[in-house]
């Protein structure tokens, strides 16, 4: 009888850690079909197969809300890998809501704003000459070269 509880205890415990592991696999899946579709789409319209195209088009759109919903479950339930700890921005610092294109003050450059490990949080990595960086509870990724926002995801940390 003690064996069956403890059993059952090790088992409650565990299935938390397992749907959390899944999420987290969901979300990779999901981009990597995103890819995918893209692709589809691009090579459909090389291929001049419009109506193709179309149903492709479709698709990358359900898939794009599906990894949007899994990103949302998983952060969610990992709660504490999103504080972000309290924010000090540079002198002057105000926060308005950034829209793409926007032109980021050099002052935001520093490796203080910096997010240093964009994996931790499931970032896609950024590419040469652009930077994760932390606007308040925001996180924006930035060509280091102009200064423009490329994308923004806004209340990222809680």
């Amino acid at each position: 009888m003690r064996k069956l509880i403890l059993m059952a205890m090790a088992a409650a415990v565990s299935l938390p850690v397992v749907a959390n592991a899944q999420s987290a696999g969901e979300v990779r899946r999901d981009r990597q079909e995103v890819r995918h579709d893209r692709e589809q789409v691009r090579r459909d319209l090389r291929n001049g197969d419009y109506h193709r195209a179309e149903r492709d088009r479709q698709e990358l759109r359900e898939d794009r809300r599906e990894t949007r919903e899994d990103w949302r479950d998983f952060r969610n339930s990992h709660r504490d890998e999103f504080r972000g700890g309290a924010y000090q921005g540079p002198r002057g610092y105000r926060y308005r809501p950034i829209a793409l294109g926007f032109q980021l003050d050099r002052s935001y450059y520093g490796s203080r704003y910096w997010v240093s490990n964009p994996q931790r949080y499931r970032l896609p990595l950024a590419g040469n000459g652009l930077r994760w960086i932390r606007y308040g509870n925001d996180v924006l990724l930035v060509n280091i070269r102009t200064g423009r926002v490329v994308q923004v995801n806004r209340s990222f940390f809680w």
